[in-house]
């Protein structure tokens, strides 16, 4: 009867590790096999490619279907096809996409510097957060876009009223996330610092900063897609250059193609963006569940 139980322990402790079966071949029919896949961090590379190839498949039988205007929704062979002329243009890169890029790397950084002081200020003293909380709702509430005229006309029409609308973006999840990760610090942590009679910079630099770390991530990966997103609209409402005034001129030439091939252009610099805190999760916070999960995974 012991034996038994111990065995029925052992089998489902390898299948919720994710090991294969036991050789008695007790195990619920394979049912461990699919977990592994279903967890893998691997079925995003398998099914990414599938998805798209379908959706492509799925957009090139709607235009022959029903005869939608080229002007309209050119076929994905074409967009494809203008987007690769493109990127063989240096002035792609050196007039717009630098621009863009410059514009929203600088934001972020702004957005980020306000976002994680604020936040820490937010998190650690209650008077604080009662007094500035009411002002950076009233900072979120109100449309980006109507904020964008007072911008220019307060930065002006060259980069600097970009970057005042990427840093505005990308500034709030920082500020919320790194807010939330110092109030998620464990009392009986900080009650163990006072004991171990711990100074204020170990308390900052021992605890405050390990804890905060994820949380502050998590906002940053957001908050660099927003910059992106403030950045390009400024762009399209008040600019010479860059990524969204690309876009605009295509509009205005019916280059529809081309038009397409820029935003296929933005979104992969949007995750090109994205990608660099994948890699900063893995250097910065290794002991992390979030990081230790992917790996076991893969």
């Amino acid at each position: 009867m012991n034996n038994t139980i111990s065995r029925r322990n052992r089998v489902r402790t390898r299948a919720v590790a994710g090991l294969s079966p036991a050789p008695d071949g007790r195990n619920s029919g394979g049912r461990s096999s699919w977990t592994n896949v279903w967890q893998s961090r691997w079925l995003a590379y398998v099914s990414t490619p599938i998805i798209v190839v379908l959706a492509l498949l799925a957009w090139q039988l709607y235009i022959n279907v029903s005869g939608i205007s080229k002007f309209v929704l050119p076929s994905p062979w074409e967009v494809f096809g203008a987007f690769f002329h493109m990127i063989q243009q240096p002035y792609i890169w050196q007039l717009h996409v630098w621009t863009t890029l410059v514009e929203t790397i600088l934001g972020f950084i702004i957005g980020f510097l306000l976002g994680v002081t604020g936040g820490y200020l937010m998190g650690k003293f209650r008077p604080v957060e009662a007094i500035a909380n009411p002002f950076v709702v009233a900072s979120q509430v109100v449309p980006k876009v109507a904020l964008v005229p007072l911008f220019i006309l307060w930065f002006g029409f060259d980069i600097s009223s970009k970057i005042a609308i990427a840093s505005l973006l990308a500034f709030f999840p920082i500020l919320v996330n790194t807010s939330f990760g110092i109030r998620s610090v464990s009392p009986a942590m900080g009650e163990m610092m006072t004991s171990l009679r711990a100074t204020m910079w170990q308390r900052f630099r021992k605890l405050e900063i390990p804890h905060m770390t994820p949380y502050v991530l998590t906002g940053a990966e957001m908050g660099m897609i927003l910059s992106l997103i403030g950045a390009i609209v400024g762009e399209y409402l008040a600019g010479d250059r860059g990524l969204g005034r690309l876009a605009v001129q295509l509009q205005n030439d019916l280059q529809v193609p081309e038009l397409y091939g820029s935003i296929l252009l933005m979104t992969l610099l949007g995750f090109a963006l994205y990608s660099i805190f994948a890699v900063l999760r893995r250097v910065l916070i290794p002991w992390h569940e979030s990081v230790l999960i992917r790996q076991r995974d893969s």
